[in-house]
């Protein structure tokens, strides 16, 4: 095999390793069953010669359907064996949604994970013009079958169409999820990802090829896309899960040393933790206080780069198999890196965690420059920032702080759309990332918001929805919250609930009903009032919340308020809840008034 940078190089040389543990686990009733090296590639084999007696050839594009199982990843390499170009599709879009990207990408198939899957494509198979092939991961196998004797007859074909893929040819279009509009097809190249992969070589590892990771994000993501294009070449084993609310189970029963996820899954582990915490009682309650106080004291020390004091580390320990340890036990005991992307991490959050000693490793990327841009690690890592720029970018501020970047994963472009392109690629080849940053004297950066979200208030002044989102979300109590302001006179939020937390706490208070009801109750808004003052406690009187409304009821993916990776569809939101954002700003008899 040459050297040039692909993902059929990246899958062989794999292979070639002579690896002894798992390449992945996968799930199957209540038990993870392993799969070998070997049988993984004799699988890629087998369906990059099916493709091929397909007649799917170098720049077709072909869209996979489905969440995120081994058939999806192992298709995906045998993609990249003959030059095809991945089209993911994420497994909750809707009939519309599969359409567009199987139009926009001009694919010649699509492979379905199940019937359901299926059924969408069928909906709305007529009149898409290229689509000749229609799989499903249950006929995988009778394609491998087709592969095994196209091989039989063309034993150099699968070699020699690896071969033909060049550094700069498309392996994937992603598809952004679209916070607004509709999704834009990010063209990657076999170059892009394989520098994305290969920055590992020259930065302090989060993994190795000892561990084991559990992986439910989206395929269809960047970020799940990344951690399993990097599994073969770290060599580290991947457990996939199909169902992210299988998430706390899974973590208990694989016991992976490295979890990566979206900042909404630490924030609800979280929430069950301080939740457990404030339901003890005399000694243990007492207990938990001192240990959280020595863990807070620890990780002060950790972070400054002091060394901890003997008396303290022995303190330290025992807090740890008194307290902590129960905490680490439920997400399997051997977690060793949590990584945390997709999203702002609430500065709350990556010290709870720490102080009970586990680290959580924040970072920061776009589809676009092909996932991660910076990235803290375990020695190099500042909380409320995204960490240092990788090996080989380069990162600048424009003169209105929005966030630069250069680097040998930048995308191609987007599909069909020049005039994208040309608004977010300089001729010097920066991207325009629509994030606006800051970047201290040792190279730490932090993101302030998102460009385009930065509300500018009747009066002029420029705040950042995020930061008092986050806060807002540190409480138990919130679930969700969209701050809005933009031309107003003041900054207002839709509030939603924490439907577990909050019923403990209506059950306490002799309260009854779900949501719906007790997002109506005095005494309901009374304790989200006190959320709201406690995160203006240390704002300017321009950035607080001076009025909010509780919702009743959660915003959701199936409608279509948020994103495959949990953030907020801003626009659609403020939609579905126009009436409650109009009552915001109607006249102060509407709503509860907060810091005034």
């Amino acid at each position: 095999m040459s050297d040039k940078r692909t993902i059929a190089r990246l899958w062989r040389d794999a292979v070639a390793a002579g690896r002894t543990r798992p390449a992945y686990l996968e799930q199957r009733g209540e038990d993870w069953l392993p799969i070998s090296w070997a049988e993984a590639a004799e699988h890629v084999e087998g369906y990059a010669n099916g493709l091929l007696a397909l007649g799917v050839r170098k720049g077709d594009a072909f869209a996979i359907l489905g969440t995120t199982r081994v058939e999806w990843a192992l298709f995906d390499f045998a993609l990249g064996q003959v030059g095809a170009i991945g089209a993911a599709i994420y497994a909750n879009s809707s009939p519309k949604d599969v359409r567009y990207i199987l139009e926009h990408s001009d694919s010649v198939g699509v492979l379905c994970e199940d019937e359901s899957q299926l059924a969408k494509v069928e909906s709305v198979r007529d009149g898409i013009g290229r689509l000749e092939h229609v799989l499903t991961f249950g006929g995988l196998e009778e394609l491998a079958e087709r592969g095994r004797a196209y091989a039989a007859e063309h034993p150099e074909a699968l070699r020699e169409a690896a071969e033909a893929v060049e550094e700069d040819d498309l392996f994937t279009y992603i598809y952004t999820s679209g916070t607004t509009g509709p999704p834009k097809g990010c063209m990657i190249s076999n170059r892009n990802y394989y520098a994305m992969v290969a920055v590992v070589d020259d930065l302090e590892s989060f993994t190795g090829p000892d561990d084991t990771m559990l992986l439910y994000l989206p395929l269809a993501h960047n970020f799940g896309r990344l951690m399993h294009l990097s599994g073969p070449y770290v060599g580290y084993t991947i457990a996939f899960l199909p169902d992210p609310l299988q998430a706390a189970a899974a973590l208990a029963t694989v016991k992976p040393t490295v979890f990566p996820s979206v900042p909404r899954v630490y924030e609800k582990i979280h929430t069950a933790v301080v939740a457990r915490f404030d339901e003890a009682a005399g000694v243990r309650r007492k207990l938990i206080d001192w240990a959280l106080a020595v863990g807070r004291r620890v990780s002060v020390l950790r972070r400054s780069g002091r060394p901890v004091p003997r008396s303290l580390a022995l303190q330290f320990r025992l807090a740890d198999k008194l307290v902590y340890g129960k905490v680490k036990a439920r997400l399997g005991g051997r977690l060793r890196t949590a990584i945390s992307g997709g999203a702002p991490l609430a500065l709350e959050i990556a010290e709870f965690f720490h102080a009970i000693d586990i680290l959580l490793v924040e970072g920061y990327g776009l589809t676009e420059c092909t996932t991660a841009a910076t990235t803290s690690t375990r020695s190099t890592f500042r909380f409320g920032t995204v960490g240092r720029a990788l090996p080989g970018f380069e990162l600048r501020l424009a003169e209105d702080g929005e966030l630069l970047v250069r680097s040998e994963t930048i995308f191609q472009g987007y599909y069909k759309d020049p005039e994208a392109t040309a608004e977010v690629l300089t001729a010097d080849g920066w991207l325009l990332t629509g994030d606006i940053a800051a970047i201290d004297e040792d190279g730490y950066v932090t993101i302030t918001d998102r460009k385009k979200d930065i509300i500018v208030t009747a009066g002029g002044k420029n705040v950042a929805p995020q930061n008092l989102e986050n806060d807002l979300k540190s409480s138990k109590y919130v679930s969700q919250a969209l701050v809005v302001g933009d031309r107003k006179p003041y900054v207002a939020a839709l509030v939603t609930l924490d439907a577990e937390e909050i019923g403990k706490w209506a059950a306490a208070q002799g309260l009854a009903g779900g949501v719906s009801e007790l997002s109506r109750e005095s005494r309901v808004r009374e304790l989200v009032q006190g959320v709201v003052d406690a995160v203006n406690a240390e704002r300017s009187r321009y950035e607080q919340v001076r009025r909010f409304s509780i919702l009743p009821r959660d915003f959701t993916m199936e409608d279509g308020e948020l994103t495959p990776t949990l953030k907020l569809r801003r626009r659609v939101c403020k939609e579905h809840f126009a009436a409650e954002l109009e009552e915001l700003y109607a006249g102060e008899t509407l709503t509860q008034t907060a810091g005034v």
